[in-house]
């Protein structure tokens, strides 16, 4: 039974009840609680106009509107004061690269919810190939991870009667061909993980009950979840199953018709895809096969049924140094188009299989402390959308083709040179800013980067508002983005805006990754602080005027400053935060990121993992910033009880300047559409700019 439905105890926890998601006690403390917040911050003199101003930003009608390609037409997901809850929408892809597209509507999801008395969030769709007649829609009642998903005719634009349809959960589905799916729920007892996510997979044949699903693959209770899904690659198609460990590791399998599931035998910690015929590699540790060693964030291929066999002579694509890693890639129909980053700014390589060999080309790099991408339109052709990005940056939207005659005469097989066809507008004036990139000294020595925005008449003496933005964890790295809203809630009123390239992250790779996993979680939070006190160092600010912020993982960051380092700071901002990590493998997904974290059950790992769970480190004696958690009910991946015990804890022992904001939909984003969060970042503003002027 989950915790939404019964009462919880714990003689160690005297808030333990606060873990109730659903507890009537529990959402009235929260209602509470958010209730005085919002007077203290909402009714201020600057509130209401920097809210209207970040909903009009947020809504801008000229914002690039961003699509997916299926056959002919575009998709685009559209969300504006009209639209709170979004319209999807189509038009032509030759349309779409006009000034002004003509979009048909496919579905509105405010007027959905208003027919069937449930304010849907549209959590996306996927589409059958090649026809691209029908979809499976995926639809939260609450903007939580777990979706109902319900089979939708893209001709006639209406749920299909009769078609395949899954009650809420948090379901994994993939198409196979037009009357049979993939599917992976809560099939009943046993049918989930201890992390909450299925365990098993099934084929469905329509016109079947789902209960008639025969069983394909299940992965252990205590893995993460179970793999299934279908390649629809015209002459490469494969079924692939498999268990998803934890985090960072698993085991796949081809499903052979006849012979069942055989072993893709690639290290568990490997990041792997397929592309046609290829199979594509990036090890998380050095990896020795078939008489070569590879290192770990490197990229290899081979043939996928040459590897199957027994090959194991791989190709290398991409090898990394000391500052450079590979950040992604994506597949046109005849090439891979990599990112490759060096010290968080990247640039494009082009590679393409020919005559035995692998031929390279650039395509493009990013300016100054910017950020270049590209990702292919389809897998039936070379085309490909490109945009260029950067703080102080709208984003630029352009188009290019791949190994096509140029009409600037460049040779056949060298990239055309990418047009821009969309701009996304400016939300303040980029002209009175500057982007640095420094370097600050963690406590190992490790040099650990960071990006500074902030005026162009800086001036070094400490007295700035200064925000300090982290993550540091699950290999996820923060690129430079254009800060639109940010602009306006922080940079506009006078604030330095900072963001921290700490390990944990992804920006150096899986070693970066790894550095900061499990008994070495502490170097984190020594890297941000240590950026922290080379801000200081710096006279670009001090700790009278310096607060940091963060979410989820970075929740839990900065959850670390407020009771490890709390004299650096003056404000913290905690948002949809993890910060008992005791209990954190009982609350909601927590039990999926033991590979992350730790284990608190066995208590050699707990012994590491207390010095960094603030839930179990506030001190009364202690003198700590202000502070603000924020987080959301419906919030199915962390789970409110984390922020709503942290606040109500440090409020018992008498520890002032203590708020909590509980928003009700919005999940793991705590907001559901562009008011809700415009009305956030306005709150947050106001909170930050009481405590650092």
């Amino acid at each position: 039974m989950s915790s939404d439905s019964m009462p919880l105890s714990d003689p160690r926890d005297d808030f333990v009840w606060l873990e109730e998601i659903k507890g009537q006690t529990a959402i009235d403390w929260a209602i509470q609680q958010s209730q005085e917040t919002c007077r203290r911050f909402t009714e201020t003199p600057g509130f209401a106009h920097l809210r209207s101003a970040l909903f009009a930003c947020l809504n801008s009608a000229t914002q690039i509107p961003m699509v997916r390609k299926y056959g002919n037409d575009v998709y685009n997901f559209w969300q504006d004061e009209k639209n709170p809850r979004g319209l999807l929408r189509r038009t032509h892809f030759d349309d779409y690269r006009s000034a002004s597209p003509a979009w048909q509507s496919v579905l509105d999801i405010d007027a959905l919810g208003v027919a069937e008395g449930q304010e849907w969030v549209y959590h996306g769709m996927q589409v059958l190939a090649p026809d691209y007649q029908r979809c499976l829609l995926h639809l939260s009642p609450d903007g939580g991870d777990a979706c109902v998903i319900r089979e939708f005719d893209l001709t006639d634009l209406c749920f299909v009667a009769e078609g395949f349809s899954l009650p809420l959960a948090k379901s994994r589905v993939s198409w196979i061909d037009r009357d049979r799916l993939f599917v992976a729920s809560d099939f009943g007892p046993d049918a989930l993980t201890t992390s909450g996510y299925p365990r098993i997979a099934k084929i469905w044949q329509r016109g079947t009950a789902l209960a008639e699903a025969e069983t394909q693959f299940m992965a252990q209770p205590t893995d993460m979840s179970v793999i299934a899904y279908h390649d629809d690659t015209p002459g490469y198609e494969r079924n692939i199953v498999g268990r998803m460990i934890d985090f960072y590791h698993r085991e796949v399998f081809l499903l052979d018709p006849q012979q069942g599931p055989l072993p893709i035998a690639i290290p568990q910690d490997a990041k792997f895809s397929h592309w046609q015929q290829w199979l594509l590699v990036s090890p998380a540790t050095d990896w020795t096969t078939g008489g070569a060693t590879y290192v770990s964030g490197s990229l290899l291929a081979i043939d996928f049924a040459h590897f199957m066999a027994g090959d194991r002579q791989f190709t290398t694509l991409f090898t990394p140094t000391a500052t450079t890693s590979l950040d992604n890639y994506s597949a046109t129909r005849d090439y891979l188009i990599l990112s490759v980053m060096e010290d968080v700014v990247n640039r494009l390589e082009v590679l393409r299989p020919a005559a035995g060999r692998w031929q390279r080309q650039g395509l493009g790099d990013a300016p100054d402390l910017s950020k270049i991408s590209a990702v292919a339109i389809d897998d039936q052709s070379n085309e490909f959308f490109m945009t260029v990005s950067g703080f102080l940056q709208p984003t630029a939207l352009y188009y290019g083709v791949l190994g096509e005659e140029n009409p600037a005469a460049l040779p056949a097989d060298r990239p055309r040179a990418a047009a821009i066809i969309k701009q996304d507008p400016s939300h303040f004036d980029s002209a009175k800013y500057q982007v640095s990139q420094y370097f600050a000294p963690s406590d190992d020595g490790t040099r650990i980067p960071y990006f500074v925005i902030a005026a162009q008449d800086l001036q070094f003496d400490g007295s700035h508002p200064t925000l300090l933005y982290g993550y540091g964890g699950f290999e996820v790295s923060l690129e430079p983005y254009y800060l639109g809203s940010m602009g306006l809630a922080w940079l506009e009123r006078g604030g330095i805006f900072v963001v921290a390239n700490i390990r944990g992250g992804g920006e150096y790779g899986p070693r970066w990754h790894q550095a900061a996993l499990k008994q070495h979680r502490l170097r984190a939070y020594e890297d941000f602080s240590s950026v922290a006190k080379d801000l200081i160092a710096r006279n670009i600010t001090s700790a009278a005027h310096l607060a940091a912020q963060g979410g989820s993982n970075g929740g839990l960051l900065v959850g670390n400053m407020l009771t490890r380092y709390p004299e650096l700071f003056a404000a913290i901002v905690c948002e949809v935060p993890l910060l008992d990590m005791q209990r954190y493998t009982r609350i909601s997904a927590g039990a999926s990121w033991i590979a992350e974290y730790g284990d608190p059950q066995r208590p050699e790992e707990w012994d590491f993992m207390q010095a960094f769970s603030p839930y179990h480190n506030i001190d009364s004696a202690k003198r700590y910033p202000a502070v603000l958690f924020t987080t959301a009910t419906s919030d199915d991946r962390v789970g409110p009880g984390h922020a709503r015990k942290m606040a109500a804890k440090m409020q018992q022992l008498g520890i002032e300047n203590v708020y909590f904001y509980e928003n009700t939909a919005g999940g793991h984003s705590a907001a559901a559409d562009k008011a809700q969060k415009a009305f956030k970042m306005a709150m947050i503003s106001e909170f930050l700019l009481s405590y650092l002027l």
